[in-house]
């Protein structure tokens, strides 16, 4: 079993990777022009260069032109592809970008045919083992973006009693083992955006990556945070522009209503805001797509108890304060 994305209580969530429907439309192509067509595309790519003059500077305190307005809804949207769809934070992403229909160009890619069915079964989710690199090409073609948010996790021991205390004891699936998901795995999909022209991968981790002791590294003796940190760098070297997203426990709590905290190198471990609502993490990967500012950044991420602090809303501003690159 593949998770979503693991979290430092082991908040496991779900299913991975892919699928390969191919009959999915290339959304960089355009649609055909028909009669009438040519003019059309001129009308378009010159709204399109006018707004790009208009846009420099950017007067946020005025409302748009019509140029402006006609070369937004010109403009191509990019297509994202979120692995580890069918995952309880996957999922929520996945759904994120399908609402912003205007915006962006949602796929999915699980693991299996139930995972797909599990979030709707739509022909933009591909089925696919991100461990067989020849499997991922076929859901990365045409894609702009790439959100990886496949994960191993560890499963308990039958027999467990909580009732008589102790500690339940952790294992991995064969095959399932973090060095197969969380660095095969995602090497994989690293190489394969960069084969396709995948121009910006987002890539959600964990923190306690910097502690090679840390508790979550003995479960199952899966070394997770060891292969999720060699991922993540070998996707800061990759040469594709990169955000990598490192939260702290993950929550099932509604997002949007707190302030989040951004900082580096397990920071935040010392403190009393070490865990982040799902759904905010979420929000995150979506906006890191938005933001050049949030290019070339990693960071940990977590979030203030609700009341405390004003949630958050500019995240430009959230991603202008971090300055490490690994």
């Amino acid at each position: 079993m593949i998770l979503c994305c693991f979290c430092i209580w082991i908040s496991c969530g779900g299913n991975t990777r892919g699928s390969h429907e191919t009959g999915i439309p290339n959304s960089r192509r355009g649609s055909q022009r028909g009669e009438g067509g040519s003019e059309r595309a001129d009308l378009e790519c010159g709204a399109r260069n006018v707004a790009e003059a208009l846009r420099l500077p950017h007067d946020s305190s005025r409302a748009p032109t019509n140029l402006e307005v006609m070369a937004d809804s010109a403009a191509p949207r990019p297509t994202v592809l979120v692995t580890g769809a069918g995952g309880r934070t996957g999922q929520i992403v996945y759904n994120k970008l399908k609402e912003r229909s205007e915006q962006f160009v949602a796929r999915g890619l699980v693991r299996s045919e139930e995972s797909k069915q599990k979030i709707g079964g739509a022909d933009d989710v591909y089925i696919a083992d991100i461990r067989d690199a020849d499997r991922l090409a076929p859901a990365l073609q045409g894609a702009d973006a790439l959100i990886i948010l496949t994960s191993a996790v560890p499963k308990m021991k039958p027999g467990f009693d909580p009732t008589k205390g102790g500690r339940p004891e952790f294992y991995y699936e064969d095959g399932m083992y973090p060095e197969q998901v969380d660095w095969i795995g995602q090497k994989n999909q690293i190489d394969a955006a960069k084969a396709a022209g995948v121009r910006h991968i987002v890539l959600v981790g964990s923190m306690g990556g910097t502690n090679p002791n840390h508790p979550l590294n003995s479960l199952g003796n899966g070394n997770i945070l060891v292969w999720k940190r060699k991922a993540e760098q070998y996707l800061a070297d990759s040469g594709v522009p990169y955000t990598i997203i490192r939260p702290g426990g993950l929550q099932d709590k509604d997002g949007g209503l707190r302030e989040l905290i951004v900082g580096k190198d397990d920071e935040l471990l010392q403190t009393e805001t070490k865990s982040i609502p799902r759904a905010d993490v979420a929000e995150v990967c979506v906006q890191a797509l938005q933001f050049e500012e949030a290019k070339f950044k990693a960071f940990d991420l977590a979030s203030k108890p609700e009341g405390a602090g004003t949630p958050t809303k500019d995240f430009k501003a959230l991603f202008s304060q971090i300055t490490a690159r690994f």
